[in-house]
């Protein structure tokens, strides 16, 4: 008896034991992460090869899911007349074990015959050390949204918008004018400043989506659609 619970103790603390593993910092990972960074804009898979395991998931800012092929297809050289720079900042790690995640932004500045456009995202990736090494096994990507470049539009249509709106009985939502600001409030809540696109087109700086003014055939305003990722909600003018 004496024997098998002996036996027993000796298999549990060999299965809670700690395994060989090789620590990882978090410098180390902004490392890597710089390295597939920097080989997007060429299209080197190598850092890509070697940093992803082979059962990998990735989620990408565009809501595609792809496995590790997929990635390595989609990884291609820029174009002709295009250039680009992307870099690992605000980094953030939790180190448990086995697993690593490390959370950071990156900044990409993309040239294009000469003209420069930039852009902001925040990636995930969860680490593992498995058969020896650190590998990747899941990516996150987001895209930050950025407002769009505010236009410039004649004051004589600023008094075609103002108006109540109604998306149903009883919910409704004002668009008032000060001089030539528009400004939006529904209910009780603060009023937003609408900031002109084009002629018709307006967004609220640091919301995603647009208020698109229709007209009828006689070109009065008759409704608001307020548009988010292309889907509509239409509120009539009373």
């Amino acid at each position: 008896m004496h024997s098998l619970l002996l036996a027993f103790t000796v298999v549990m603390t060999a299965l809670a034991a700690p395994r060989d593993i090789t620590p990882i910092t978090q410098q180390e990972l902004v490392q890597h992460t710089q390295q597939l960074s920097d080989a997007v804009a060429i299209g080197d898979k190598t850092p890509w090869q070697l940093y992803y395991a082979d059962d990998a998931l990735y989620f990408d800012e565009k809501g595609r899911a792809m496995d590790k092929k997929a990635l390595l297809t989609d990884l291609t050289p820029l174009p002709k007349g295009y250039s680009g720079t992307i870099h690992v900042v605000k980094p953030q790690s939790r180190l448990l074990g086995d697993t690593a995640i490390l959370a950071y932004d990156l900044d990409e500045t993309e040239t294009i015959f000469g003209q420069k456009l930039h852009a902001r995202y925040h990636g995930t990736d969860t680490w593992m050390y498995r058969n020896g090494r650190w590998q990747i096994v899941a990516t996150q990507m987001l895209r930050y949204y950025e407002d769009p470049a505010a236009g410039t539009i004649k004051t004589s249509l600023l008094n075609d918008y103002t108006g109540t709106y109604q998306l149903a009985p009883g919910v409704t939502l004002k668009i008032t004018r000060e001089g030539d600001k528009l400004y939006t409030q529904r209910g009780d809540h603060p009023r937003d400043l609408l900031l002109p696109e084009v002629a018709d087109l307006f967004f609220r700086a640091g919301v995603e989506g647009r208020r698109l003014f229709h007209r009828d055939e006689s070109g009065r305003v008759d409704s608001l659609i307020d548009r988010r990722n292309n889907e509509d909600l239409v509120w009539k003018k009373l």
